[in-house]
């Protein structure tokens, strides 16, 4: 009989720091807010410190705290926050944490880190953002190895680094990331569900068939996202199949140009809520060619929603794709198999196919309570662990 979890039903007064949340529109900004959430909700006392957004007010009580907050450049839509490790120190002094989470791994993170570790509190943190991998999509190749630098001291000053997927994990460990644990990354099934599906919306894509396919992409549109591959991938189906047609849901600063590139396609800008579930459940086909993600909470959304879907088999695809089985997974930067792969799936990817069916029942089984359940009883484990155990323990992946 296995041992019952001594920790299980302690609860903890955490800092949680990130450099975004809601109202920013971004999936770790919406995976956080639901983490912040069910911690609350399971009875920890938690402090949340991040930047104040443009439209917000000022906020700084015993559950919340706004810091300064200025744009992310070439993202101005996005913030990062700006405060002293001193002024986090009085902070963590006076509301006494037990633990400091901290979410991402920016000048706020960096700030709220080394004022843990002043402190001796036990930090637990986030690794979300291949920011190293990002500077060779902007022509900044020479910083990589700078950033990468960065980001191990970082996340080495962690009792813990949690990371969404095995092969991220095996890639850090191999660049001398420390102290690493894999939690996953949950989808919500009911939210992004095929029931979504619209013909109303269709129609005003011009498609007037129940059989007519449409191509799908949804996510930043930024260089390191490959989004170009996506639409090159749809302009060469096209010749193919003069009905298809291709949906992008998303923004950034590549978006003029796509328009001007790609004038076929329909850009819907950002979207949300039951919006954006409708668009999911009313394509066929989900393409996902980026190689930049360390998760890529939109690959689960989209198998969710019972569309076939095609990605590298990297961060969740690597995880939750079978390739030929419940969706299509290739060799990363590979864009002939990524081509070829989608060719491929058109044939399976009508309504009620089996490879859809597989998607759905995939996503099925990656529901949030069970990734949730996990992180809160580790956060738990960390804060109640002796200095030594916490730097020698590492549960397995």
């Amino acid at each position: 009989m296995a041992r019952a979890d001594p920790h299980r039903e302690k609860r903890v007064r955490i800092a949680y720091v990130t450099e975004t949340y809601p109202p920013e529109v971004n999936g770790v900004a919406l995976t956080v807010e639901r983490t912040v959430r069910w911690l609350r909700e399971r009875g920890h006392d938690l402090d949340l410190i991040r930047p104040r957004q443009r439209t917000e007010g000022p906020c700084c009580d015993d559950n919340e705290w706004r810091t300064f907050g200025l744009p992310i450049p070439m993202y101005p839509q996005l913030r990062f926050g700006v405060a002293t490790s001193g002024g986090l120190r009085e902070r963590f002094e006076r509301l006494a944490p037990q633990l400091v989470h901290v979410a991402t791994q920016g000048p706020l993170g960096y700030a709220a880190l080394s004022a843990a570790n002043a402190l001796g509190l036990p930090v637990t943190t986030d690794f979300r953002t291949n920011f190293h991998s990002y500077s060779r999509y902007y022509h900044l190749g020479f910083c990589e190895p700078v950033a990468r630098y960065y980001l191990r001291a970082f996340h080495n000053r962690a009792d813990r680094t949690f990371v969404p997927a095995r092969a991220l994990r095996a890639q850090l460990m191999a660049q001398g990331f420390e102290r690493l644990e894999v939690i996953g990354r949950g989808v919500d099934a009911s939210a992004f569900s095929p029931q979504r599906r619209s013909d109303a919306l269709r129609a005003q894509w011009g498609v007037t068939s129940a059989r007519q396919p449409v191509l799908l992409y949804v996510g930043r549109l930024a260089a390191e996202k490959n989004v170009e591959l996506a639409l090159g991938t749809y302009e060469a189906l096209r010749r193919q199949r003069a009905d298809l047609r291709m949906v992008v849901v998303g923004d950034g600063p590549l978006r003029e140009r796509l328009r001007v590139r790609f004038p076929d396609v329909v850009y819907t800008g950002m979207l949300h809520g039951d919006s954006l579930a409708a668009h999911y459940a009313s394509a066929d086909v989900f393409l996902f060619p980026s190689e930049s993600e360390t998760f890529g909470n939109v690959t689960l959304e989209a198998l969710a929603s019972g569309l076939a879907v095609v990605a590298y088999d990297t961060a969740a695809a690597g995880e939750h794709i079978w390739h030929d089985h419940n969706g299509m997974a290739v060799p990363p930067g590979n864009a002939d198999a990524f081509m070829n792969a989608a060719t491929r799936v058109l044939a399976m990817a009508q309504p009620g196919s089996l490879l859809r069916q597989r998607a759905r029942e995939t996503a099925l089984a990656a529901d949030w309570g069970s990734v949730l359940r996990r992180f809160d009883s580790r956060l738990v484990r960390v804060a109640f662990s002796p200095a030594a155990e916490r730097a020698a323990h590492v549960a397995p992946a």
